[in-house]
């Protein structure tokens, strides 16, 4: 016997390595998101908002106003008082004109005095600017150059008062000699600094296709004259707050509105919108559209031809893109077929998954998408059942349908709410080139502030989306 013959093996108990089985959990982890992180896709979300969409009829409109041109009396050097596009009263001084120019000469002088404008004057200039910049757009650089003519013709004329109420010993010597002369308006009215040669169109003008064009158009600046000639344009007063737009429409349009006297009208410049009579007139072919407005004369009133829209089938609802629009297969199961049953309420059918000749069914309680218009077929999936399948008419065995026999197809967008893409049905209520309106709470669809895919080409349903 040998010496260690009583000697027993101990064996070793197992234990659980805890630092291995940490250390095994970070490499799948490790590995899943580097296989994710070349496998997944990249999708663009769109948020679901609600919006409007109204026909495209946008049109270049001839503005038609009751102007009076004013002309020069007399030949001299010329300022004016009014800032463009005022209203005044009868008796307002408007404009000076020197014959010999000294007193123009002398306020010409005092050129860069407008630290020394009222905290009144100065005020409005800055309200002006910051409304200005409050509204502007890098599309519509061309309005900075007209404000800044704007501005510029305000500044010299509220130096021009200044140096008027400075000047009042030189004015009155000048006055007597008759070399100076104060020009009044005769009625009041808004005045305009500018004249284009549509002045003496009226409303009942007989207006063509060619007046609609624009296309020779021209606009002369009067404030930046500093000498004028007897007999030259000085200004031109507005009489009336009415005035009327001018557009071309197609029969179409004139069919739409063929049930009203008024019409909604979008200006594109500033979004404003507001409603007008109109009347038209067949012209040589032509539809002339005369709508005829009381109210932002003068808001519009340095244009003589601007881009307004007729809004005409306006519809408001859930707004998508028309990207994120795509269809799904869907199997259609007549009504007769669908029955209460299970422990629930729901309808459902009696399936028999081994579509034999047993008698063996299940009741099945599938999502039901849709009722068709005629309320005869119902819209399922394949979540529940599948193409060949048997099922059976509730009380009448001898009645049978085999699904998938019948497809319908329902239109709707991926919802990417959970993680990944489900199919959501939509109801289109109106459509243009970009967008969609659709129904609001339509059963198995979208919701306020849902996201969806915003290409629904680039998914497939169930898909799993890594944001």
């Amino acid at each position: 016997m040998g010496k260690n013959s009583n000697v027993i093996k101990y064996k070793k108990p197992f234990s659980l390595n805890l630092g291995f089985i940490l250390f095994f959990i970070i490499i799948i982890y490790v590995v899943f998101n580097i296989f994710t992180f070349f496998t997944h896709k990249d999708v663009a979300e769109y948020e679901v908002v609600q919006g409007s969409i109204a026909s495209n009829n946008i049109y270049q409109g001839l503005a038609v106003r009751d102007e009076t041109v004013i002309y020069a009396d007399r030949d001299g050097y010329i300022n004016y008082y009014v800032s463009n596009g005022s209203k005044i009263s009868v008796l307002d001084m408007i404009y000076t004109i020197d014959s010999d120019g000294n007193i123009y000469n002398a306020m010409k002088s005092q050129e860069g005095m407008e630290n020394g404008l009222s905290g009144d004057v100065l005020n409005e200039l800055s309200t002006s600017i910051s409304s200005f910049m409050t509204g502007y757009s890098s599309l519509n650089f061309n309005d900075v150059l007209i404000y800044k003519d704007d501005l510029n013709s305000d500044v010299i004329q509220a130096v021009n008062n200044t140096m008027l109420s400075q000047m009042t010993e030189e004015i009155e010597a000048a006055t007597k000699n008759a070399t100076f002369y104060k020009g009044y308006s005769k009625t009041p009215g808004v005045v305009l600094y500018y004249v284009d040669g549509y002045e003496s169109y009226q409303f009942n003008s007989d207006i063509t296709v060619d007046d609609l064009s624009g296309n020779s158009y021209t606009k002369t600046n009067l404030i930046t004259q500093s000498q004028v000639k007897k007999d030259s344009p000085i200004y031109k007063l507005v009489n009336d707050e009415e005035w009327h737009i001018f557009i071309e429409v197609s029969s179409d349009v004139v069919e739409l509105l063929s049930d009203t006297s008024n019409v909604k009208i979008r200006f594109c410049e500033d979004d404003y919108s507001t409603t007008a009579s109109y009347t038209v007139n067949k012209k040589n072919g032509h539809y002339i559209m005369d709508i005829k407005l009381k109210k932002a004369m003068i808001r519009y009133a340095g244009e003589r031809f601007i881009d307004i829209e007729l809004v005409i089938n306006e519809e408001s609802g859930l707004k998508i893109p028309n990207s994120s629009i795509t269809t799904k297969d869907f199997y259609t199961v007549p009504v007769s077929y669908f029955a209460q049953g299970g422990d629930s309420d729901s309808l459902g059918i009696l399936v028999n998954y081994a579509n034999d000749d047993s008698d063996s069914y299940e009741f099945v309680a599938p999502t039901i998408y849709y009722e068709s218009e005629d309320e005869t077929y119902y819209y399922i999936d394949s979540e529940d059942v599948s193409k060949g399948d048997m099922i059976m008419m509730p009380g009448d065995s001898s009645k049978v349908y085999e699904i998938g026999s019948e497809i319908g197809t329902l239109t709707g967008v991926y919802n990417i709410n959970k993680g990944y893409a489900i199919f959501k049905q939509i109801n289109i209520i109106y459509q243009n080139e970009e967008y969609a309106i659709v129904e609001q709470k339509t059963a198995y669809g979208i919701a306020l502030y849902d996201h969806i895919a915003l290409d629904a080409s680039s998914l497939i349903e169930n898909e799993l989306i890594i944001k």
